[in-house]
């Protein structure tokens, strides 16, 4: 790359006024980059605080459809359900994970309904169901994979049924996007697409989501086994490309912001939708130091989901999408 000697370049000109920084930003960020997740809780008409994600909350189904239309009215495309299961129905099989009637698919049903055109992402996975916490079935100690695929695909199908748009395998299980895409073709589900989590790390970010969906109480040892060392780089392209080869139509990078190099490393590797999933625990550390008066809040939530478009992401999952689309809006 060459460049002019000064004063005949003079890179600050570019920078001198508001309209030629904005003719020149590599990067935009809009409310149509954002998956927005929230929680669904049994009840009826009540919302309960997430007391470790300030600003959050679970909300019971006949809520969620309030917040698909406040999702549509701020231009935010997608909405992503995370149960939070009665401790009664945590079993050894796990059979509430595909109930027609668990929370999640009702959830799906009710947003469905109320605004067919905001598209409803899933989460695949066992633990917020699995009296163990576990993403997949806990034999002798083991977390065993080929019998948790057959208890997902089971999971992926009625959330299909429901009306899912999107489902989000969660569990990092090795083939289970192949086995997912086979029973969706066999049920007549060809469009439902897979935004699968693809690189996701054995990662200390997760606490206050544990807690959001119950799961923190019920976890017995870690997930290193089946979620990825935060230390790996090159696994995360390996696990990209065996998941597209099964059958995925986007991939998902989890923490966010801690692994952006992954994220750049997957869009140039393979050039396909690519998210990254700003998890409870970034989101828990911007809003603890806001409220400490350490951070300018709003301007750290722009600046940090801005990152992520410049790492290459196409869009990301983040706990901020109602206020950051708010204050795009406002701009």
């Amino acid at each position: 790359m060459t460049y002019a000697p000064f004063p005949f370049a003079r890179p600050r000109r570019l920078r001198s006024s508001k309209a030629l920084r904005a003719m020149v930003s590599e990067n935009v960020l809009t409310p149509a980059d954002f998956i927005w997740p929230i929680f669904v809780m049994d009840g009826t008409d009540d919302e309960t605080p997430v007391p470790s994600m300030p600003g959050v909350v679970r909300r019971t189904v006949d809520r969620v459809a309030d917040a698909a239309r406040e999702a549509r009215s701020l231009g935010i495309p997608a909405i992503c359900i995370f149960p939070y299961t009665d401790p009664a129905l945590k079993t050894e099989d796990c059979a509430e994970a595909w109930n027609p009637d668990n929370l999640s698919n009702r959830a799906i049903r009710e947003i469905k309904n109320a605004v067919p055109d905001i598209a409803v992402m899933t989460d695949i996975a066992l633990d917020p169901y699995n009296i163990n916490g576990h993403d997949g079935y806990v034999e002798n100690g083991e977390i065993v994979n080929d019998r948790t695929v057959e208890a997902l695909v089971k999971m992926a199908l009625a959330q299909a049924e429901a009306g899912a748009d999107i489902l989000g395998p969660s569990d990092m299980m090795d083939n289970r996007i192949g086995a997912m895409r086979d029973a969706l073709e066999e049920e007549g589900h060809q469009n439902v697409t897979i935004l699968s989590y693809s690189a996701k790390y054995a990662s200390a970010y997760y606490g206050p989501f544990r807690d959001a969906v119950g799961a923190s109480g019920a976890l017995t040892g870690d997930k290193k086994t089946y979620q990825m060392d935060p230390a790996n780089s090159d696994e995360a392209l390996l696990m990209i490309a065996r998941d597209l080869s099964e059958g995925a139509d986007m991939v998902m990078v989890k923490p966010g912001q801690p692994y952006l190099d992954i994220c750049r490393r997957v869009k140039d590797e393979f050039g396909v939708p690519t998210f990254a999933y700003q998890v409870s625990g970034e989101y828990a550390m911007v809003q603890a130091a806001a409220q400490n008066g350490w951070l300018d809040h709003d301007k750290v939530m722009l600046e940090s989901l801005m990152s992520f478009k410049r790492a290459g992401c196409d869009g990301v999952l983040t706990y901020f999408a109602p206020a950051a689309a708010r204050l795009l809006a406002d701009h």
